[in-house]
Parts: C-alpha cells; sequence; structure tokens
C-alpha cells in the first residue's frame, strides 16, 4: 500500500442531485452541491443520473421512516464505504478516526489486541496476529473468524467499525467470539488491550546463520532490518555464513518498504513494476546498487500468511535468483491500493494498480509458488471459508502478466541438499512452539538449506 498524501479527490462519491422533491431534501439537508442539470439532457449520463436520483430518494425516505432516527452522516458514511467495499476486498472509506488511527498504524505504534485482520462475506477473518500482542499471546490464529465482539455479532458491521470496536485504552477487556476450522463449537477469547508497539524485526543467530523475522512493513522496516543485519555480524565475530529472512504471516504494509527491502540485496535490475488504469501512472523500482550482505546465501521462508508487500519482496528475490523460497504457497494479493486523503479529514483506500515480479508475473490470486515445498506440521489444517486471495468475494482478475500454472518450472541453480529436504516433518516431530526454534520445522529446513549453499568460510562485506 502506499500513501498519496496529497489531496486528490476533492469532491465526496456524489456530487450532487437533480432537482425534484428527494434531491431538494437531500441538497437542502446536506449540503451536497446540486448534480448538474445538463447532465439529464445527456444520453450518457441518463442513467447515472436516475441512480443518483434514486439514491436521494431512498436516502431521504431512510432519514424519514427508519425505526430510530438516524445520523445524516452515518448515512453518507455508510455509502461511501458500501460503494468502495463493493468493488474489491481491499477498497474502503476511512473517517477521520479511522484514517488517523491507519496514520498511527503505519508509523509502527497503536492501541488494541494485535491483529490483522479483513472483511470476508460479512464476517472478519484474521490474516494473522501481531507477535507478542494480546491477540498472539491468547491463541488467536490465521484464519479465524471472528463472529461477535462482547457478545454482540460482527455480522453487517464495517471492517472499520469492527476495528474501532476492537480498538481502546489500555487495560480494558474485550471478549471475543470466533470460529476456527475443526473446532465444533465457536471458541470464546477474553483479552485486555493493551498500547501495540509493533517489533517489525526480530533477529537471532542460529550458530552461523543469521535468522531475521519481518512482521510487517512500516516506516520503520528497512531500517530495522539494517539494524539487525549489522547487529548479527558483531555478534558472530564478523563470521555470518548465510541469511534466513522469515516472511511467514506477514500481511504486507507500504509499498516503498517493500522496495527498500528487496534493494538492500539486489544489486541491479527491476525490484517491481505496477500498471494502472491509466498508462501514465505506471510505475517501476529498480535496485540502486549496493547488496547490504556482500551476496551472502539466503533463504527466504514464506506461507499462506505472507501477503502483499511481503509477496514483492519473496517475488523480487526469487526472480532475481537470489534467494531460495522455502515453505507454502503466499496469500496471492497483487494489488496496490493507494490512500487518498478526502475533505473532513477523512480518506479513501482505493486499488489503483496490479503490481508484477521482475519477470512479469503478476501474483494476483495465484500467489508465489516456494522453490522447495515444506510443510509446517504433517497433517495441513484445513479452512474454514476463503484461504486464500482468489477465494476472497470480488477479488480481482489475474490480468496483464506472463502466463503462469500452479507448478511452475523448478529452478535450475538450487543446491543439490533441497532434493533431499522433506516435504512434511518426520511423525515423532514435536509440537510448534514458537519460543524454541528447534520446533519450527520450517525454519530447521531452511537453516539446512541455507548453510549447504554457504561456502565452508565466508566473512560477511
Amino acid at each position: 500500500m502506499k500513501l498519496r498524501t496529497g489531496l486528490l479527490l476533492g469532491t465526496a462519491f456524489i456530487a450532487g442531485v437533480a432537482a425534484g422533491p428527494a434531491s431538494g431534501l437531500l441538497a437542502r439537508h446536506t449540503g451536497l452541491k446540486l448534480f448538474p442539470a445538463a447532465w439529464a439532457e445527456d444520453s450518457g449520463h441518463t442513467e447515472t443520473y436516475q441512480m443518483l436520483n434514486l439514491f436521494a430518494d431512498v436516502f431521504e425516505r431512510v432519514r424519514a421512516e427508519y425505526v430510530d432516527p438516524v445520523d445524516d452522516r452515518d448515512l453518507i458514511e455508510n455509502s461511501l464505504n458500501g460503494m468502495l467495499t463493493g468493488l474489491d476486498p481491499h477498497s474502503n472509506y476511512m473517517n477521520a478516526k479511522s484514517f488517523r488511527d491507519m496514520q498511527v498504524q503505519t508509523r509502527g505504534e497503536f492501541g488494541g489486541l494485535g491483529i490483522e485482520v479483513t472483511e470476508d462475506n460479512g464476517l472478519i477473518k484474521v490474516v494473522s496476529p501481531i507477535d507478542d500482542t494480546p491477540a498472539s499471546r491468547a491463541g488467536i490464529k490465521s484464519g479465524d473468524l471472528i463472529l461477535s465482539l462482547d457478545g454482540k455479532s460482527v455480522q453487517g458491521i464495517a471492517l472499520n467499525d469492527a476495528v474501532d470496536m476492537m480498538r481502546g485504552p489500555p487495560n480494558s477487556k474485550i471478549k471475543l467470539t470466533i470460529k476456527r476450522e475443526g473446532v465444533d463449537k465457536p471458541i470464546e477469547v477474553s483479552l485486555t488491550r493493551e498500547v501495540i508497539k509493533i517489533q517489525v524485526i526480530k533477529a537471532h543467530l542460529e550458530g552461523d546463520v543469521g535468522y531475521i523475522r519481518i512482521t510487517s512493513f512500516n516506516e520503520q522496516t528497512d531500517s530495522g532490518l539494517r539494524k539487525a543485519y549489522q547487529q548479527l555480524k558483531t555478534e558472530s565475530g564478523d563470521k555470518l555464513r548465510a541469511l534466513v529472512i522469515d516472511l511467514r504471516n506477514n500481511p504486507g504494509g507500504l509499498l516503498d518498504q517493500a522496495v527498500a527491502v528487496s534493494d538492500d540485496f539486489i544489486n541491479e535490475g527491476e525490484i517491481v513494476s505496477t500498471r494502472a488504469r491509466h498508462p501514465e501512472d505506471s510505475q517501476r523500482w529498480n535496485a540502486k546498487g549496493g547488496d547490504i550482505s556482500g551476496g551472502m546465501p539466503m533463504v527466504v521462508l514464506i506461507n499462506g500468511g505472507s501477503a502483499s508487500a511481503s509477496e514483492i519482496v519473496a517475488g523480487a528475490l526469487q526472480d532475481h535468483r537470489r534467494a531460495v523460497l522455502l515453505g507454502t504457497r503466499s496469500f496471492g494479493k497483487g494489488s496496490v491500493q493507494t490512500v487518498i486523503p478526502l475533505p473532513g479529514n477523512g480518506a479513501m483506500r482505493l486499488t489503483t494498480a496490479r503490481y508484477y515480479t521482475p519477470s512479469g508475473r503478476s501474483i494476483q490470486g495465484l500467489g508465489i509458488v516456494p522453490d522447495v515445498p515444506v510443510q509446517s506440521s504433517r497433517t495441513e489444517p484445513a479452512h474454514f471459508g476463503p484461504e486464500r486471495e482468489a477465494d476472497l468475494n470480488k477479488a480481482l482478475r489475474n490480468t496483464g502478466g506472463v502466463p503462469q500454472t500452479d507448478t511452475p518450472p523448478p529452478r535450475t541453480d538450487l543446491p543439490p541438499i533441497v532434493k533431499d529436504i522433506p516435504k512434511l516433518p518426520p511423525e515423532n516431530w514435536p509440537a510448534f512452539d514458537p519460543a524454541k526454534p528447534s520446533t519450527d520445522f520450517q525454519l530447521q529446513e531452511a537453516l539446512d538449506v541455507a548453510r549447504a549453499m554457504a561456502p565452508s568460510k565466508h566473512a560477511s562485506q
């Protein structure tokens, strides 16, 4: 997602309506400009003119006859959000408060539970819990569906409103009712809100291999990555042999940060390109030169929770043959959202482009297939509801990229060890414990591949 700070759209979604009883009331009560009367005589705009009159009629009927009094602002904002959310799963309207909350989140700190969520067929779906937050400690999992908040159903509630309900003052409590695949009954989880300070980069040494986990892409990601790499070099006595970059369950974030992280490891060539509706709005980002690791062997971990910005990084590193990707197919979100400020201090998040990897692939709805497929457990958990971008209601079509198949041709530059990497952990593999890297089967296989790729002695540059 990229942030457009200029005021690009100067009017709300309805510029006004033509004369008539309902439209006159609408203009009088809301202050909207009248719809240009000349449009009524323009055959190209006749249907639009009629539909806007229909909106005015419905608006006034609701104001006058709904069982309880309703606020004009709520009606207009709900209409705006309905228009945008009806386009695709990622466009939406943000009122002033929601816009402020989004800006705080991209800076890396906000109040709440620490859950990345999306709207899914009228319900709220967990994309992934953020590490070391109330949600992750309570065991909330990617794919969980939130049915109710403090006993109030979220069916039909706008995503922004549900997020507002989950946020609140530190130390205040909230109860979530969730549906999890494989569990017959709803699960109730009580959580205490905290100030969420996202630690977007986590790093430690695994012997002579550096492990760096990127949890999301906010304004702190690239600087945090560079700092973590330097710390790993120092801690290893400048004897770091390889890197493992963990993008699993990373839901994405800022486009410029995805470009910067990719640029950290790519010497030259394209990182990503975007194609918008109008050719003049399409863009391309190239590497500026200079691999911070000096070409150190690298393995990147991905899974179904790796989306958007994390897929840009994974796709760039894979296309440039800069890293070996290990894990499971990524989520498949290949679109770019522009955040456009609006009058009244709100904003709209609008899908404005599709993005393409350096080889010209669109991963929209397809995801990125790892070079070395490895499951996290012997039994791949069943999924309740949509599992990938392509499963979401009104997901964009995959268009404009080079032809792809679900099983792309294997790379010919992989180290021989990949032929011996099992796709499933052994039957006696211990249950995964986030505090114990030795129980993380995908990570352990990634470390084996990374060490096999490294020379016997490698001093980082």
